[in-house]
């Protein structure tokens, strides 16, 4: 075995992917808040960068028109020892001119505004627990019970369960306690406001809510009991046979369940509302078509420092100084191209994306054509993921409304007369199928797939079963109305393929029992 070393020559093709790409790609991804976000964030660091804050009123003067040729950056090359830097004498005081400063008078206006925004902030909400606490006071209670009572109203959840089993809560308290005091402290607050408060589990919760003045009390403490499962899945003639009550009984009693709450302490869960901010407005025109514009006119304004590019054209400047410079005036350079990149992009891919959903804008969702990203990357002239980026968490307000850019992409197939239709309008053809169907005689995804088919969209019978799961609509057997049934002899027609997906269902129920508990539509 010879070991020794040479020097070989090899020639192979890498992608590699320079900053300046990698921060195009990033810059391109993100939605016009987060844009806004790295734009701060890129002044903080770049100390060559500023930036100049619009007014309402200066950005919605300058948004219809072009911006002016004297304040557009030149093109800018750091390499060659900065010859482009000339360009940037040119109108430099309408380019970095730091505009009106506001006079003492003005510092103190804002001030007061401020201090008026902050006093008309509303206040903290209170929480769960301080409602719980707030009940306390009409408890009659020993101090050390109380403290108790206290003590397991921290272990309340945000739903209104207990956390904790009470030994491991025993465990934990800094006196000695036993189980049984905490079980009596724990019936105080089972009895407060809301009902099923301080329960353990889903069942002891909607127990908790009955009253005497319950209709079908009853009944419906045997169905909380013992056939919660059945009453999600609409399997009432088992219970029929199970409880010897009759249908209409059952059902009655059914609905009563369905009134009471499994997460009392809901209600007092902040409701955050997210909202969406559009990159893009398409809005329709004199000539029936639709114009784009982006969104951004209230993004900060950057620019070079006109003070650094003279620190670096400084002969007598130090080289470490001269060098930094060139770097950070670089970067901030890159940073205005991508962003200006972002907005060609961005533009052109909305504009082909509406040139093919026409129908979509002019008739309604459900018009929607098969579109893949793809296409508008062949149309565009780009990369496919370089689509993919710019539609990605970017949203677009029409006159049907506002919308992800995602939206308008998704498959499709062809009709039995060969026209290409959208996934999205046989899940719509699926909904009124189903919405029209006799409910006595719910029908299977067999016979959906009949149904689709009859209408001219071919579909497997593992779609349907998809689209109807992606829709929220039960299976046939948990869509039967049992009062329309003529004989409740506990059978009903359905596929063996629903049937075994039901056994696998019924396989799973410890492990779902909360969900399977709330599918009944449960609601306050």
């Amino acid at each position: 075995m010879r070991l020794d070393t040479s020097l070989t020559q090899r020639m192979d093709q890498r992608m590699i992917l320079a900053p300046r790409m990698i921060q195009s790609m990033e810059i391109l991804q993100l939605p016009s808040m987060a844009l806004e976000e790295r734009i701060r964030q890129e002044v903080q660091e770049n100390p060559v960068l500023e930036m100049k804050e619009l007014t309402p009123e200066e950005a919605a003067a300058e948004a219809p028109g072009p911006e002016p040729e004297a304040t557009k950056e030149p093109d800018f090359e750091p390499e060659g020892e900065f010859d482009a830097l000339e360009a940037f004498d040119r109108d430099w005081e309408s380019r970095s001119s730091e505009g009106h400063r506001p006079s003492r008078g003005g510092l103190d206006e804002a001030g007061d505004k401020k201090l008026d925004a902050m006093q008309n902030m509303p206040s903290r909400p209170p929480s769960f627990q301080d409602y719980l606490n707030d009940q306390l006071s009409f408890v009659d209670a020993a101090p050390r019970e109380m403290k108790l009572i206290r003590f397991l109203i921290t272990h309340i959840n945000e739903r209104g369960y207990l956390a904790l089993p009470l030994e491991e809560i025993a465990q934990g308290y800094d006196e000695p306690v036993t189980v049984q005091e905490l079980e009596v402290a724990l019936a105080v607050i089972q009895k407060l406001d809301p009902p099923g408060v301080g329960a353990r589990d889903a069942r002891e919760c909607l127990l908790l809510q009955l009253t005497p003045e319950t209709p079908h009390v009853d009944l419906v403490r045997l169905l909380i009991t013992d056939h919660l499962q059945d009453v999600a899945h609409n399997r009432l003639p088992i219970i029929q046979r199970a409880t010897g009550y009759d249908i209409p009984a059952i059902m009655e009693a059914t609905e009563v369940l369905r009134h009471l709450n499994p997460n009392p302490g809901a209600q007092f869960t902040p409701d955050s509302t997210p909202y969406v901010v559009p990159d893009i407005q398409v809005s329709r025109n004199e000539d029936g078509g639709y114009d784009i514009r982006l969104l951004d006119d209230w993004l900060p304004n950057i620019y070079i420092s006109k003070r650094c590019v003279d620190m670096y054209r400084d002969k007598q400047a130090d080289a470490k100084t001269k060098e930094f410079l060139k770097r950070k005036i670089q970067a901030a350079q890159w940073l205005m191209e991508s962003i200006e990149q972002r907005r060609n992009t961005l533009e052109k891919v909305t504009r082909a994306i509406i040139q093919h959903q026409r129908s979509f804008l002019d008739k309604g969702p459900e018009f929607i054509e098969p579109l893949k990203m793809q296409q508008i990357a062949d149309q565009v002239g780009v990369h496919v993921t370089t689509v993919s980026r710019a539609v990605d968490d970017k949203w677009v307000q029409t006159p049907r409304g506002v919308f992800p850019l995602k939206r308008f992409f998704g498959g499709g197939t062809q009709t039995a007369s060969g026209e290409d239709v959208a996934y999205e309008t046989i899940k719509k053809k699926l909904q009124e199928i189903i919405d029209n169907e006799d409910k006595a005689e719910p029908l299977s995804d067999e016979d959906l797939v009949h149904k689709l088919s009859d209408v001219g969209y071919p579909v497997a019978r593992r779609t349907v079963t998809k689209y109807r799961k992606m829709l929220n609509i039960p299976s046939s057997r948990q869509r039967k109305d049992w009062t329309a049934t003529p004989h409740h002899n506990g059978s009903s027609h359905h596929t063996s393929d629903e049937a075994a997906d039901e056994v696998v269902e019924e396989h799973h129920d410890d492990a779902r029992h909360e969900v399977l508990v709330e599918a009944p539509a449960i609601s306050q």
